[in-house]
């Protein structure tokens, strides 16, 4: 490695790159991604008061390209209701539709076991202390107001 900075982002991507792998396999038995999942999760969170659209996608644990077409699946699918406030018809603002709230409480079993497969060897002082750790590192690239400092 050229330095300890490259050797830890390396072993960062690998390890996401290994753990995604659990979770691409899970999300696909309900066929969403894990994106589509985590727009679900701050949905519901919010409800019943609905979120503009480029609030949800500023939350989001990854960027999305495109949160419009991410949008439309969902809502195709019956998880998620946009409306256009008639006071402001730029704005758009989604909530979480029943159907979704249904989905999140099927796959919330199956989501823990994957989680225990993914770091559950893993003793809980380690677990807080690289949670601590990953925060830390992140900070100084979050905007101030960011959920995950």
């Amino acid at each position: 490695f050229d330095s300890p900075e490259q050797e830890v982002f390396l072993g960062l991507w690998r390890t996401y790159d290994r753990l995604r792998a659990y979770e691409d396999e899970l999300f696909k038995r309900f066929d969403l991604t894990p994106q589509q999942y985590n727009a679900l999760r701050l949905l519901r969170a919010a409800a019943p008061d609905p979120v503009p659209t480029l609030t949800l996608a500023d939350r989001l644990v990854s960027r999305a390209p495109d949160i419009t077409r991410m949008l439309d699946k969902l809502e195709q699918a019956g998880l998620v209701a946009r409306v256009r406030p008639p006071e402001n018809r730029r704005q758009v603002l989604v909530s979480i539709a029943d159907a979704g709230s249904r989905l999140l409480d099927e796959i919330a079993g199956p989501l823990r076991e994957c989680h225990a497969k993914q770091l559950g060897h893993l003793p809980k002082s380690d677990l807080k202390q690289l949670a601590t750790l990953l925060r830390a590192a992140r900070r100084p690239h979050e905007p101030s107001d960011s959920c995950w400092l």
